[in-house]
């Protein structure tokens, strides 16, 4: 995913980081707006066939259970390692901590990171990056799994909202190269939430 092209997190920057509570109208807006970019050929990742048809992405229904509030826990003494990407690109991330939550009575955690080249430029100095995947990927979802975007959390509990996951750019088009999904953010639970895949 190229740095100019990080509009899906401000979005989040905008709708996500200071929710407190599931916001269906904020759903609804995140899908607008991301679905605006998708369609603005100066913006869009389209391929220019799709872009040519496109009218919107396609989601999940807005569903307040995957909102969750998860506890925060900051991993210390992490080193930074080379995330394994679809092309040959291996941008440097460092683990910044767990994410602990319970759906469909599973007790879960996910991984969030950090991006060393990002939190090196002022704005995105607060930025963090989970990259996921769940038991619909491959079939409702795109294989490769879904992002969600946060900004670092002042307290202990860290809100995310799965209806606001997105697909990483190499789903729409093979010019990009997107982080691949580490094992351990692989779910075993079903996540029907934020964008599905794009082309059966």
């Amino acid at each position: 995913m190229r740095i100019s092209l990080l509009f899906v997190f401000l979005i989040q920057l905008n709708f996500g980081f200071a929710q407190q509570k599931f916001d269906r109208a904020a759903v609804s807006k995140f899908q607008q707006q991301i679905n605006s970019e998708y369609a603005d050929p100066e913006k869009s990742p389209l391929m220019e066939e799709d872009l040519a048809t496109f009218k919107t992405l396609d989601f999940y229904p807005a569903n307040e259970k995957y909102f969750v509030t998860a506890k925060f826990v900051r991993t210390k003494k992490e080193k930074p390692f080379e995330m394994k990407t679809t092309g040959e690109r291996t941008p440097l991330y460092v683990k910044y901590g767990e994410a602990h939550f319970t759906l469909e009575g599973k007790k879960l955690k996910l991984n969030i990171y950090r991006n060393i080249a990002l939190s090196e430029k002022q704005e995105y100095k607060d930025y963090l990056f989970l990259p996921f995947s769940d038991l619909t990927c491959g079939k409702e979802s795109y294989i490769g799994g879904k992002y969600i975007d946060f900004k670092i959390p002042k307290g202990k509990t860290i809100v995310i909202d799965f209806n606001t996951s997105y697909n990483p750019y190499c789903a729409y088009n093979h010019k990009y190269s997107c982080p691949i999904v580490p094992l351990e953010n692989d779910l075993d639970v079903e996540i029907k939430a934020g964008v599905k895949k794009f082309h059966d």
